[in-house]
């Protein structure tokens, strides 16, 4: 099978970039690089103290679940095309032509894809995997929402085809953790989740055919921007006390979810 990854550039993308390239024929990854240090530089955050403090404690975890891991580029069936996180809607299809004749398409981390580019994914039954429970959380950063409404049973990721609304998508599956050491680990370990739940189903050949069910936008608990996140929630959430234990996983929320054990 040949893949195509819409990427990032933090520990977590590369330790998916060399996860898949382990379980295809041919990976192909356009990745969007971003800065390594959220909250000391402004980038897609504003710098500032609160920031910093709180993205040190989201760098450790990411550590703790995915190590220091960098792209094994020995690999001979890996492909990367490096831009500058914002540039992939200026490229053509034409200019993106050898990174578009792949068996699936995942979008992981990218920047909002827009015209001619989503339009041919959406054509390929392109997947996203949003770090949020959809319909109930949608948005930017849902799972520091989901924790700062004390859903901690809502953190965790869809699997969906990728749609022009925002995480809108038809949904595949959901991915859990019950790896609650903290809020951080908690929340960076069901990314290892959804990554685990694609590459399972990559190996049984099902991730093609897999059935999907529409979102129900009445179940909508918030739609977040990047506005929303921003010095005086960062405040509130660090004065919170936060439960992870407080809820069992009812299935009843979740299409087919896989739950990660351990890290």
């Amino acid at each position: 099978m040949k893949i195509t990854l819409f990427t990032s550039n933090q520990f977590r993308h590369n330790f998916f970039i060399n996860l898949l390239s382990e379980n295809c024929d041919e990976l192909f990854v356009v990745q969007e690089c971003s800065t390594i240090f959220p909250g000391l530089i402004s980038d897609h955050y504003k710098s500032s103290e609160t920031m910093k403090e709180y993205f040190e404690k989201v760098k450790v975890a990411e550590k703790e679940v995915f190590g220091e891991t960098y792209i094994k580029i020995k690999k001979k069936n890996l492909n990367i095309l490096s831009l500058r996180a914002g540039d992939l809607n200026n490229c053509s299809l034409k200019r993106l032509s050898n990174f578009l004749k792949s068996d699936l398409y995942i979008v992981f981390g990218s920047s909002y894809i827009k015209s001619d580019l989503v339009d041919y994914l959406i054509s390929k039954k392109a997947i996203n995997i949003h770090m949020g429970i959809s319909p109930y959380y949608r948005g930017t950063d849902c799972n520091f929402w989901a924790l700062f409404d004390n859903n901690s049973h809502l953190v965790g990721a869809t699997i969906h085809r990728l749609s022009v609304a925002i995480d809108g998508g038809d949904i595949i599956n959901h991915c859990l953790s019950n790896v609650k050491t903290n809020e951080f680990i908690y929340t960076m370990s069901t990314v290892k989740s959804a990554f685990k739940s694609i590459v399972e189903n990559i190996k049984d050949c099902k991730i093609l055919k897999m059935q999907t069910i529409k979102q129900n936008r009445d179940l909508e608990i918030r739609y977040s921007k990047k506005i929303d996140f921003n010095e005086k929630t960062l405040l509130q959430f660090k004065d919170k006390k936060i439960d992870l234990q407080s809820s069992e996983f009812d299935k009843n929320f979740f299409k087919d979810p896989f739950i990660l054990k351990d890290i």
